[in-house]
């Protein structure tokens, strides 16, 4: 599948409505990342109505359009802003300029739902939390590797149901494939908010969900460019660790190291370490095995276990997060929640020793 199209990072799921055709109307703006194919998958799986989508460049649109045949095409970004009926608005628009699309949503009256990492500065935090406090509405974020990874969702199960007890650390590694094609913005930091911010926003979501921590510290961070000196300020490379207010620990690495011989993007991995066994996530992939991925491997005080989970879990996020919009609730995931990665992101990038 080209990467132009965008669908190589839509995963799709059994459609699971919370609400009926035209009920939760949605709107599309901002196509830089193919992440937007997910977001609109879920939410139109989960029964949300795609009514809009603008871009300023006309080739995402049309890819777009025939993803989704039953969108249309605006004319501006205002057109879909200034319609009464759009309840929420999905963006996955270059990261630097994420929070900046929020705040004119929210400004407009919808619900603002965007691709992680939803912001690149601490002020933009800041003036995130405001707009929230000012107008009441959502600023969600699509953490995917949790959130549209059926054995990340299975995983979040059986540590509610305490299957392995406390969790005490979370060790994540998330390498990612660099491809071909890649805008220009994706090698300036400035843009895309540094390796940490970017792509390790989603190990450190995880981290705090899977502890139940609200908060976290950042102990030590390291980032390095070890093979683009041809772009001074890209990132190839980062690792951080965190100690979390309930004393759980973590650790992460990120990278764009994966390599073409590799069956998919990257070999995600996740390991949890509870007071009564562990649990590791083997989520795109089981090397020189089997694909698809979504295995969990559990060990615990019964046993060991390898449990395929994919196409048998779904991804309640999206029909959760359609309910706390109509409803005013807060179950798919709160607003702290979502502020507390983003913030610990950004610290964490900005704390990084710079390997040379």
């Amino acid at each position: 599948m080209s990467k132009a199209s965008g669908m190589n990072y839509a995963p799709k799921g059994e459609p699971r409505k919370v609400c009926e055709e035209g009920e939760f109307v949605f709107g599309a703006i901002g196509l830089d990342h193919g992440h937007i194919y997910g977001m609109s998958n879920g939410l139109t799986e989960a029964g949300a109505s795609l009514k809009w989508v603008y871009d300023p460049d006309p080739a995402k649109v049309e890819n777009f359009c025939k993803a989704f045949p039953q969108v249309k095409a605006a004319r501006s970004e205002e057109e879909i802003l200034n319609d009464a009926s759009v309840q929420l608005i999905a963006g996955a628009a270059i990261p630097s300029e994420r929070c900046a699309l929020g705040l004119r949503a929210m400004d407009a009256g919808k619900d603002y739902f965007t691709d992680k990492a939803p912001l690149t500065t601490l002020q933009q935090l800041e003036q995130a939390k405001e707009k929230v406090k000012k107008t009441g509405k959502k600023y969600a974020v699509y953490y995917s590797e949790r959130l549209h990874n059926e054995s990340s969702v299975f995983a979040g199960q059986l540590v509610e149901e305490g299957a392995i007890g406390r969790v005490l650390q979370v060790i994540g590694m998330g390498p990612h494939r660099e491809g071909n094609g890649r805008p220009d913005w994706f090698y300036e930091k400035e843009k895309f908010g540094g390796i940490l911010c970017d792509i390790g926003s989603h190990q450190i979501e995880q981290f705090l969900f899977y502890t139940g921590a609200k908060d976290a510290v950042v102990q030590h961070a390291k980032v390095a460019n070890y093979s683009h000196k041809e772009y001074p300020n890209f990132e190839d490379f980062g690792d951080a660790s965190l100690v979390a207010d309930n004393g759980a620990t973590g650790y992460f690495r990120v990278d764009w190291f994966t390599p073409d011989g590799l069956g998919t993007w990257g070999d995600g991995r996740l390991f949890l370490l509870g007071t009564e066994g562990y649990i590791e996530l083997r989520k795109y992939i089981d090397v020189a095995r089997e694909i698809p991925g979504d295995h969990v491997y559990l060990v615990n005080q019964d046993g060991e276990r390898h449990i395929p989970v994919n196409g048998k879990v779904g991804y309640p996020f999206f029909g959760q997060l359609i309910l706390d919009c109509l409803n005013r609730t807060e179950h798919a995931m709160t607003q702290e929640h979502a502020f507390k990665a983003a913030e610990l992101c950004v610290k964490a990038q900005d704390l990084a020793a710079r390997l040379e």
